[in-house]
């Protein structure tokens, strides 16, 4: 059985991370990870229309460039398995119309980032794919529009609230590694929905929180790993959600908080640049993976690593109806 414990599954065959290409705004150029991203953005539009073109335009251009810094064709990719945080998934599946590769849309909310790489892991250990990309996307404009109060209203942010991540990032997962010395993934867990009841759609890091420790927890318990991991990494819980799912953590007697941070307080120097309590959006996780965390595993400065993307799966229609935000959090166990 591939399958261990509740929620994990393990890699019978090598899936290794290949590459990763990352593109953010301007924001988060200015950021503490800024000379690791691999393109900046100029302004918000992008010499499009509307933000949400411009979104869409972010994911094709962190496909294609993908493939072309590693002399692929389209052709040789089997899968594209990719999400956002707009409705209909549409800064995906435009992109992908205009790749022409095989599409999966997934929506996991900011979680797409881990969820796209662990099915992307599965479908290449079971011999389904040898090339996949994973690839999702955020936008601030765009994300204030659909779930909060569009911008052209001036309201007053919670302190609290995160700043949404204007950035895509693409990742390629791949069966062969040509001879070079790679990370792996070694081990999925799928996490479950877990609501405590929070209905205020402005603080996403506690809604998500539980989700995170939950996840994080089922992994350590399933792998046996006795927390080995050189760095325990969630998605964008932002300052309050990681000070919930170290303290849930620590309540079941599980301390990671040495080796433990969140791609939330990671991406934006949170003493000088004003984003409240942190960081969000789909491309949080995506561009601190692809900038930060995948360069670290490549240079050795870290050798295993728990990647545990994070998602409020939030409606604004149905929080207007006085409903809970649900939170999920999927992790990828990654080693050298």
């Amino acid at each position: 059985m591939k399958k261990i414990g509740k929620q994990t599954y393990v890699m019978a065959n090598d899936v290794f991370i290949r590459d990763a290409y990352t593109i953010a705004g301007t924001k988060e150029g200015e950021g503490p990870l800024g000379d690791n991203i691999d393109y900046i953005m100029s302004d918000s539009t992008w010499g499009e229309k509307t933000w949400e073109k411009c979104e869409a335009k972010m994911q094709q251009y962190s496909v294609e460039n993908l493939i072309s810094k590693n002399n692929l064709k389209k052709s040789d990719i089997d899968l594209m398995l990719a999400g956002d945080l707009l409705n209909q998934i549409v800064s995906s599946s435009f992109a992908a119309r205009s790749l022409e590769i095989p599409f999966i849309g997934l929506y996991g909310a900011c979680s797409t980032m881990a969820l796209s790489m662990g099915v992307g892991a599965l479908l290449i250990d079971g011999g389904f794919a040898e090339n996949v990309v994973c690839v999702t996307s955020s936008h601030f404009c765009c994300a204030e529009r659909q779930y909060r109060i569009p911008l052209e209203s001036g309201g007053q942010r919670h302190m609290c609230a995160q700043w949404t991540v204007t950035g895509s990032g693409a990742v390629w997962l791949s069966k062969n590694n040509d001879n070079k010395d790679l990370p792996k993934i070694k081990n999925v867990t799928f996490g479950k929905i877990i609501d405590l009841g929070v209905t205020d759609s402005n603080n996403m890091g506690a809604a998500m929180a539980p989700a995170a420790a939950d996840t994080i927890r089922q992994n350590i318990i399933d792998t046996n790993v006795n927390i080995d991991y050189d760095l325990i990494v969630s998605g964008d819980l932002g300052t309050v959600g990681k000070s919930i799912a170290n303290k849930l953590l620590q309540d079941e007697g599980i301390n990671i908080e040495k080796k433990y941070d969140d791609c939330g307080t990671i991406i934006y120097d949170i003493d000088k640049q004003d984003a409240h309590a942190g960081a969000s959006g789909c491309g949080c996780s995506a561009v601190v993976f692809g900038s930060f965390l995948y360069k670290k595993l490549l240079k050795k400065e870290i050798n295993t690593l728990l990647f545990t993307a994070t998602g409020a799966l939030h409606s604004p229609t149905v929080s207007l109806q006085g409903e809970s935000v649900p939170g999920i959090a999927h992790s990828i166990g990654i080693s050298n």
